[in-house]
């Protein structure tokens, strides 16, 4: 394994000690690839998703833009879900990676759909 996936993967575990997510307050969980990203709300007390999107979505793909922009209509998109189901408080888990650009971006994307965090 490279040294930058490690170093990612002891931040992320460290993040993950700290912090857990429930039905009333769902992690909201980024996963980012060189070309797409990807969200989850997660509850972790029952290890179930409750509501996803990503950058494959055929609405956001259909979409032109930058990987930044497209990461801000995933965080929108997912807060759209969220409210659906009648959730409005989460705890944003950056997975390790830096918050800035697409990390960034999705949590703007959210917080504009109505999520807090």
């Amino acid at each position: 394994m490279s040294t930058k996936v490690s170093r990612r993967d002891k931040i992320r575990y460290r993040i993950r000690k700290k912090i857990s997510g429930t039905a009333r307050t769902p992690r909201l969980s980024v996963f980012r690839s060189n070309s797409d990203i990807y969200v989850q709300l997660i509850d972790d007390t029952n290890g179930t998703t409750l509501a996803s999107a990503s950058s494959r979505d055929k609405d956001i793909k259909a979409q032109s833009g930058t990987k930044s922009e497209k990461s801000k209509m995933v965080g929108a998109a997912l807060a759209q879900k969220a409210v659906a189901l009648g959730l409005t408080k989460c705890i944003f888990d950056r997975s390790g990676y830096l918050y800035h650009g697409r990390v960034k971006s999705v949590a703007d994307g959210a917080r504009e759909g109505g999520l807090q965090f």
